[in-house]
Parts: structure tokens; C-alpha cells; sequence
């Protein structure tokens, strides 16, 4: 009887721990409301041959620089496995589980590698950081390729297709 009230509290905090994570990715959702609405990857990238197909894991998307602030709308701050694929003139990032991310070339700011972000800290250049434009939002998304030797393939590729994209992160203006 005695270990009956010590149990009922550890299991009361522990409820009321999850529920303030909970309430608090749901707050975050609603003030990001307007940010994060994903266009649909468009049907002719179904059936068309992809100048890359790299298989990883989607770690999250955040606002650009600000790897820390996930953003919590239509599962971009949810890590999915996937496959970047890249095609002549857009990145698809398929996830399994969630809506597939479709990034147009012209709307790639930056590509480059980073040693982390929200969800996810690796060895440094250990993940593919994709700068873009989302809805007039510049946001950061991470994707960790399953073998090392296709992020060179992937940033290589990434510029061909935005010859625009930077190689660093712009600096923030004043």
C-alpha cells in the first residue's frame, strides 16, 4: 500500500508530461496554420524517369536557418523513410507514411551538407540540407541518404538542375 502512492504519482506526471508535449506540437501547429501548406507532387512525375533516385530517411523541415524551429503543419516536422528523387526540373522528396514533398528548381535557395538539425544530429556534413521557398516561406529541409557517398551525387545533381542554388546558407538581411 505504501508503494501505491509513490506509483500513482510517477504515472500521473508521466500522463501529465505526454500531454504537455502533445498540447504543445498542437499549438505550434496552430500558429503555423499558414505555413507548410504543400502543393501535390504533380502526375507526370509519376512515370517519368528521375535523373537520381536516392533512398534515406526525411529528418524534418524548418524555417531557414532556425534548425531548431520544426515546423509541425502537414507532417514536415515528422522523419519519415523516403527516397529523394531529382528530375529535370524539381526535387520530390517521397515519404512513406506522409504527403510526398515537391520542390521546384526555380524555388531552391541552397544546397549543401550540415551536421544536424531538429530531429537528427550526425557526424559533421552528414546530412543533405535543401534551402527553399515554401509558399513565400524560406525553409530548411533535411534528408540523411542511407549510403554516404550519395550526398556528393545528390548536391552535385541538385546544382545542375538550380545552377542558382548557393552553396551556404544567405546571410540574413538587416
Amino acid at each position: 500500500m505504501d508503494r501505491l502512492l509513490p506509483l500513482s504519482l510517477l504515472v500521473l506526471l508521466c500522463a501529465l508530461i505526454f500531454w504537455g508535449m502533445w498540447a504543445g506540437w498542437k499549438g505550434r501547429q496552430k500558429r503555423q496554420k499558414g505555413t507548410g501548406v504543400l502543393a501535390p507532387v504533380p502526375e507526370r512525375y509519376e512515370d517519368a524517369e528521375s535523373l537520381l533516385a536516392v533512398p534515406g530517411v526525411y529528418i524534418a523541415t524548418t524555417h531557414m536557418g532556425d534548425w531548431l524551429d520544426r515546423i509541425a503543419t502537414n507532417t514536415l516536422g515528422v522523419k519519415a523513410a523516403g527516397t529523394l528523387f531529382i528530375f529535370e526540373d524539381a526535387v520530390v522528396i517521397a515519404r512513406d507514411g506522409a504527403q510526398d514533398l515537391w520542390v521546384q528548381a526555380s524555388d531552391i535557395i541552397a544546397v549543401r551538407t550540415e551536421a544536424g538539425m531538429a530531429g537528427k544530429f550526425v557526424e559533421k556534413n552528414g546530412l543533405v540540407m535543401l534551402s527553399w521557398d515554401l509558399n513565400g516561406t524560406p525553409v530548411d529541409t533535411g534528408f540523411r541518404t542511407r549510403f554516404a557517398a550519395d550526398k556528393k551525387t545528390v548536391l552535385d545533381t541538385i546544382q545542375q538542375i538550380a545552377p542558382q542554388a548557393l552553396e551556404e546558407l544567405p546571410a540574413p538581411s538587416a
